[in-house]
């Protein structure tokens, strides 16, 4: 007998979480709330002088915008959640708030592979074609290739959010998460999901793989642009431009791969463990990552670091 004719449709889920580590949950508590301060300082940071310095008014600032105001939507869309179940003994989240929070996290993380891929197409223009720079990366290009990203990802999630919150749910209400990361909600269906696992594989390929590949290809010609410049000091230059976007490329879809590709481990005993590593392993992905962003940036690119170091001039000027 179908279980929807048997239980009285849910209305809130319970988030598993670290219920069985309350020593790590405060913990990682601590962690986390520092780790927000962070990314909120330091991607506004970024957000503040890519508008403020005239230096910085430039297509791969444009973006570095972008990738900072998506990563403080990204964690705010799910770091208050994730505190809240760290101190609540009942963690318990409502239908609605739950897909909110689907669609939040969804939306930026299909945009931020779209636009990490935007951001690759820039450098490969300016190492590659630098006397087309100009005329192809300007201002009427630019800022349809963010806005496209951004519609990009908000529509993926739309179509995966509505196609999950039309799912009937009627048994089980325990997400083993910290979030309502759609994979997780989706096993508590009393319904058949094959058309959510198609609809989520056809946008992996279409937000994972066509990135990936896209982004391989640029490096591709870029590395062999670079190495075919004469002087070390030229080679040099040319890397720094980019280098931190090729950092936060291999950050981003390496933890990706680590969570998603990985095989399941088969045994019991180690099911435990396992799981324990995948949720940590989801939470530097959805909290470290965003952290590191801005730090990359700042250390690894001159024009962000002088940018930055004016601004606290000028801030310590007008106290």
């Amino acid at each position: 007998m179908d279980r929807s004719n048997q239980t009285s449709p849910l209305v809130e889920f319970i988030l598993l979480g670290l219920s069985a580590y309350p020593t790590l949950e405060k913990t990682l508590f601590v962690l986390i709330v520092l780790m927000y301060l962070v990314i909120l300082l330091g991607n506004g940071v970024l957000i503040l002088v890519t508008i403020l310095d005239s230096r910085l008014h430039k297509p791969m600032y444009f973006f570095l915008g972008n990738l900072s105001f998506l990563d403080i939507c990204y964690t705010t869309s799910s770091v208050p959640l994730i505190l809240d179940s760290f101190l609540t003994p009942r963690k318990t989240v409502s239908f609605s708030a739950c897909f909110g929070q689907m669609f939040l996290s969804f939306a930026m993380g299909a945009t931020e592979c779209v636009l990490l891929g935007m951001m690759a197409f820039d450098r490969y223009v300016a190492i590659c074609n630098p006397l087309r720079y100009p005329v192809v990366m300007n201002k009427v290009a630019c800022r349809p290739m963010a806005i496209g990203s951004w519609a990009a990802g908000i529509t993926n999630s739309v179509v995966q959010t509505s196609q999950a919150v039309r799912l009937p749910f009627c048994g089980d209400n325990v997400i083993n998460h910290f979030t309502c990361e759609i994979l997780a909600v989706l096993k508590l269906a009393c319904a058949d999901i094959s058309i959510n696992v198609v609809s989520m594989v056809v946008a992996n390929v279409i937000f994972l793989g066509v990135p990936v590949l896209f982004i391989f290809v640029s490096y591709v010609f870029i590395i062999a642009t670079i190495l075919r410049i004469p002087s070390g000091e030229g080679r040099k230059k040319a890397f720094s431009t980019c280098s931190a976007h090729l950092t936060v490329v291999v950050i981003f879809y390496g933890t990706i791969l680590f969570m998603y590709g990985k095989p399941k481990n088969k045994d019991p005993l180690g099911a435990d463990k396992q799981d324990l590593t995948d949720k940590l392993t989801s939470l530097f992905y959805g909290v470290v990552t965003p952290m590191l962003n801005p730090i990359i940036y700042s250390l690894r690119n001159k024009d962000v670091k002088a940018a930055v170091r004016n601004l606290v001039s000028q801030t310590h000027l007008t106290e």
